[in-house]
């Protein structure tokens, strides 16, 4: 029954919303959620039909299942475009999701690592070994950066401007961004072009990738987070370390380093200013210092 809804909802994210792939086929897995509570629930209802009491339900149902917080609002989040798009295209005269709640979440920060710490994972790579000066070329981008680890391995050598000391960068949705990029990373990215990448035997279609596997292949997500795992055990940091970590301390280094906000935003890629405020989480006894060397109030 809610399959040709699926479907115009579908249509609807491809062409109006312009949406990527991967961002459509998760909107549509919050559809198919709702539509498996529905039938196991024995509530089959067309979307006209469903009510914000069925909607607390299925929200409550999918808590029970164990779902966290953030992929309950995330869920809830797909409801409310499904919504917006039935509004739309009259399949329904009411917005059930209107007074539907988010569940609270807890804003778990992840862990930052200071430069001292990114150097000593970095100083850990292997130089000897040709995936070495690759790995050293992506870590000094990384940290330069700030970026995904999707935007990493997507990266292209059409979007290096090297000699103007830019890249451009393809993050969530598709949207493009041009993002400063430090003299290090610059310098270790060719010597990987034109020491290393040239002796690889690239396969069809992937020339274009800057990094590649020993087959010459892009690479994947997960070998980024197994290298920088294992870098960061061989050099004795226990935090919690992922690509992300990279994204997470570029981003409080430049806060802290007084950068605007704004500016940080736009490097990050993120649509609203809110997300970029996760990175003013400030060491207290930063913050504390910085009163008593600034405000009047505080000096001694």
């Amino acid at each position: 029954m809610w399959e040709a809804y699926k479907k115009g909802f579908k249509a609807w994210l491809q062409l109006e919303k312009s949406l990527a792939d991967n961002s459509v086929a998760a909107y549509l897995r919050d559809i198919d959620k709702l539509t498996a509570y529905l039938q196991a629930a024995e509530k089959m209802k067309t979307p006209q039909d469903v009510e914000l009491a069925d909607l607390e339900a299925f929200v409550k149902w999918i808590s029970e299942l164990g779902m966290t917080a953030s992929s309950q609002s995330r869920i809830i989040s797909g409801l409310r475009s499904f919504y917006h798009y039935c509004l739309l295209e009259q399949v329904a005269t009411i917005d059930p999701t209107v007074l539907l709640e988010a569940p609270k979440q807890k804003r778990t920060l992840p862990d930052t690592l200071s430069f001292d710490e990114i150097e000593n994972i970095i100083e850990q790579i292997d130089l000897s070994k040709p995936e070495g000066g690759r790995n050293k070329a992506i870590l000094e981008t990384l940290y330069s950066c700030g970026l995904r680890v999707t935007e990493l391995v997507n990266l292209r050598l059409s979007c290096l401007y090297l000699d103007i000391g830019f890249i451009r960068v393809i993050g969530k949705g598709d949207k493009e961004r041009l993002v400063p990029i430090g003299s290090d990373a610059i310098k270790y990215i060719n010597i990987y072009k034109n020491d290393i990448r040239i002796h690889i035997n690239i396969k069809a279609g992937q020339e274009d990738f800057l990094f590649l596997n020993r087959r010459g292949s892009q690479l994947t997500r997960v070998m980024i987070f197994i290298m920088l795992k294992a870098l960061a055990k061989k050099a004795g940091i226990k935090k919690s370390i992922s690509p992300h970590t990279f994204r997470h301390s570029f981003a409080t280094h430049l806060v802290e380093g007084g950068a605007d906000l704004r500016a940080v935003q736009e490097m990050l890629g993120h649509e609203s200013i809110t997300t970029t405020e996760i990175y003013t989480h400030l060491d207290r006894e930063y913050l504390r210092d910085t009163l008593q060397q600034f405000h009047p109030a505080f000096k001694s």
